[in-house]
């Protein structure tokens, strides 16, 4: 007696799964400029790393005596393995099949992937490409399904370990779900597109005739929707970013971040600081510089650039720990708060929550984005979910207003409780609003009989600018501590270091969970 039929026809099946949808179709998808996906996890993963589970799911016929007479894979793979030693779940979408679309083997795969992760507290990295679902797939299994997630709440995964969505093709419907419903999410420009439907979806139902690009491309998505966080020139690239987030949060919300060794000294102090912040109020200045000085040489990683522009967040390392940053970018909107800018303030506050990562907001808020446009898309109260968020994280926050807080928008460099510190440097200036829109308000009347209005502004001025010196908050105990802006780093590596003296206390899920 001897297993080895059944030895060799397990050896077969591993070969019908690595062949994928075959060689034609595989020299399609190479045709096209892309990997597959098997490709993909090799290049993901630490070499030979991958675990394979559900490698022998497929659609198989049979002969009258039961033997195999071919099998097509599902077009789903999924396993564990390692990133820089880390252990990691992936799935990936096998477009050589069937277009990757989605039927019950594929649904069911996703939810064990996402089970998986949560069991081992481990990351989880899509790598999407699918046609979403196929109307095909009733005459198959012969019957419809109600969706359904097999019981799985996305927010539970959400809530536990680090989600990424990489999409390197068209991603329709559930593949467009798994892209979105991740804490980062990066695709290929020019490759990839995520919607809810296709374009041979849109036109019948809506008559809006439209092409893949225009539809769900980078454009709008990475550069307007906010739907996908960043772009990435190709496919190496998109998961070379997804890698190097990782590597700044932790396994699980039951972990701690990873500190690594800096190569950066913490008492480095710069120069160039005492002048970035120019001494005319009108002048705009390089945000993205101030950060460069001031955290880890080289760590700095920004999330969605281009989404609500008006407001930078990053992650960043000070004296090798994570920490997560948040900034105004004057240039855009003098960093006002747009409605988009405080939705990216939420999503980053939520995450930098989830995660256990300290904040560092450097303030340069000038206010909630006035005018027509503002009050109809309802910045107002996307600015209050924003601080609201701030209000409702746990993590230690320390705040350094470096030029302006003023306004509802301003109280974004403050949270009233839990580890929180604040310093301002002497150019900052603050209030209930600036200067000059509060002197044309409370002077309204005068200026208009005014013969002179514009003289009589100056004067008004001249004559209110003593009374907003930053000295004179900090003699009233208004603000903390007001430093000299070349001290801004040592202070923050001394502070960083108590911050995460701290954070063992707040392991485990957040109250709120994460907003996505």
């Amino acid at each position: 007696m001897s297993w080895q039929d059944k030895i060799e026809e397990l050896q077969r099946r591993r070969r019908i799964a690595r062949e994928l949808g075959g060689a034609e179709s595989v020299a399609r998808q190479h045709a096209a400029g892309k990997l597959t996906a098997r490709e993909r996890i090799e290049h993901l993963l630490d070499s030979g790393s991958f675990r394979e589970v559900g490698a022998l799911v497929a659609r198989a016929q049979y002969d009258e005596q039961g033997a195999l007479l071919r099998a097509t894979p599902a077009n789903s793979i999924i396993g564990r393995g390692t990133i820089a030693g880390r252990a990691v779940v992936v799935g990936a979408d096998d477009f050589t099949i069937r277009g990757g679309a989605s039927d019950a083997k594929i649904v069911n795969k996703f939810v064990y992937a996402d089970r998986l992760a949560i069991e081992m507290r481990a990351p989880l990295i899509r790598l999407v490409e699918s046609a979403g679902g196929s109307i095909k797939s009733i005459e198959v299994n012969g019957h419809t399904i109600i969706p359904s997630f097999g019981n799985l709440p996305p927010a539970m995964v959400l809530e536990t370990v680090p989600v990424v969505g990489v999409a390197l093709g068209s991603c329709a419907g559930l593949a467009a779900v798994k892209v979105a419903a991740a804490h980062f999410s990066v695709m290929v420009r020019g490759k990839s597109q995520v919607f809810a439907g296709g374009p041979p979806v849109v036109d019948p139902a809506i008559s809006q005739h439209t092409d893949k690009e225009d539809l769900g491309g980078y454009l709008v998505h990475t550069r307007g929707s906010g739907v996908v966080d960043n772009e990435a020139e190709d496919e190496f690239d998109a998961m070379a970013q997804a890698k190097r987030w990782l590597s700044y949060v932790p396994r699980s919300v039951y972990h701690l971040p990873q500190r690594v060794p800096p190569d950066d000294r913490p008492e480095r102090t710069e120069e160039e600081l005492l002048g970035i912040i120019p001494t005319e109020k009108r002048k705009v200045y390089k945000m993205r510089r101030l950060l460069e000085l001031v955290f880890d040489k080289g760590s700095l990683f920004e999330i969605a650039p281009r989404n609500g522009p008006a407001k930078i967040t990053c992650l960043a390392r000070l004296d090798g720990y994570p920490v997560g940053v948040l900034a105004s970018d004057p240039y855009i909107y003098a960093g006002a708060m747009t409605r988009d800018a405080a939705q990216k303030i939420e999503t980053f506050v939520d995450f930098c929550d989830t995660f256990h990562l300290p904040v560092v907001n450097l303030t340069d808020q000038p206010g909630i984005m006035v005018g027509v446009e503002a009050e109809r898309t309802g910045t107002v109260r996307a600015a209050i979910r924003a601080l609201s968020a701030i209000d409702q994280s746990r993590v230690p926050w320390c705040g350094i207003v470096v030029r302006r807080a003023y306004g509802v928008a301003g109280n974004e460099n403050f949270r009233a409780h839990g580890f929180t510190t604040r310093y301002a440097w002497p150019t900052g200036n603050w209030g209930s609003l600036p200067l000059e829109g509060g002197i044309a308000a409370a002077y309204r009347r005068e200026l208009q009989t005014h013969p002179d209005p514009k003289a009589r502004i100056a004067e008004l001025e001249e004559h209110f600018e003593p009374y907003i010196s930053p000295y004179r908050t900090a003699e009233r105990f208004g603000v903390e501590n007001i430093i000299d802006p070349r001290e801004t780093r040592p202070l923050l590596c001394e502070w960083v270091r108590l911050a995460y003296e701290v954070l063992p206390e707040q392991l485990g899920p957040t109250p709120h969970g994460f907003r996505r």
